[in-house]
């Protein structure tokens, strides 16, 4: 148990700033994206030699889990919430120094999926069949999503009219 233990902290440390990196670029900042590493790795670390023996690639595995572990947090705050108390108004947070580029702000606004499939595409350099075995998808979904995101990237930073 105890050298089991040891490779995952291993395999964390040697994970850990490409998994936030990639974290970063799902959620849009650097906080959620650490939350969302944390959640995913607690989850792992619980089944971690099944994950080794049964996964092949447990980056790739860790992978998709942050990415449907953030497709699902998406899916619950998406939708409205009725409360009868007004909530407190929001605590000012320092401005994320990417806030205000054009790229970053039309990446945000990608659907999940669209999103993973750019990150892991262009920030990792991923291929198309890595991404389709990350993401449990086929390579043709690979494909097609990250076209439409293209498409939409280009729209949205040329301000409406198409770019080539």
């Amino acid at each position: 148990m105890e050298g089991e233990l040891a490779d995952f902290e291993e395999f964390v440390q040697a994970s850990l700033p490409g998994l936030l990196r990639y974290g970063h670029a799902l959620t849009g900042n650097p906080h959620d994206a650490a939350d969302l590493v944390q959640s995913v790795l607690e989850k792992i670390g619980a089944r971690w030699t099944h994950v080794q023996s049964k996964t092949g690639d447990p980056l790739a595995y860790i992978r998709r889990s942050m990415a449907n572990a953030h497709i699902s947090r998406w899916r619950r705050t998406r939708r409205e919430n009725l409360v009868a108390d007004v909530p407190e108004p929001p605590v000012v947070t320092p401005d994320d120094p990417f806030e205000h580029e054009p790229l970053w702000q039309a990446l945000r606004e990608l659907p999940p999926r669209q999103r993973a499939v750019i990150v892991l595409r262009y920030y990792e350099g991923l291929s198309e069949t890595e991404i389709a075995r990350s993401l449990g998808i086929s390579p043709g979904t690979v494909k097609s999503q990250a076209s439409k995101a293209m498409t939409s990237l280009r729209m949205k930073i040329a301000g409406g009219r198409e770019v080539r």
